[in-house]
């Protein structure tokens, strides 16, 4: 996994602070590639509620100012059946935290 403890917990208390405390932060993507270089910071939240576009545009702005790289966020609410995609994420990520 490419990223340091410090930046996980600025991940953690970013997504916790907009979405709330159940909110469980999923990396997925290239950064998980060791050998790899660059590539954007790929997450998936998951939460009890469906996180909003515009706390979803907040997380994302949130965290490429303070991590200075590029952000997607896909989202899913807990319980809920997954897109393809989200399946893929989910088998494929690693929990960053939360619940």
């Amino acid at each position: 996994m490419r990223l340091t403890e410090l930046q996980r917990t600025i991940i953690r208390q970013t997504v916790s602070s907009i979405v709330g405390p159940d909110a469980r932060v999923i990396l997925f993507g290239s950064r998980l590639d060791d050998s790899a270089r660059g590539g954007d910071l790929d997450l998936l939240v998951e939460s009890d509620e469906l996180p909003t576009l515009m706390q979803r545009s907040r997380i994302k702005l949130a965290l490429e100012s303070s991590l200075v790289m590029p952000v997607d966020i896909l989202v899913i609410q807990r319980g809920a059946q997954p897109t393809a995609f989200q399946r893929i994420a989910l088998a494929t990520g690693a929990p960053l935290g939360g619940t």
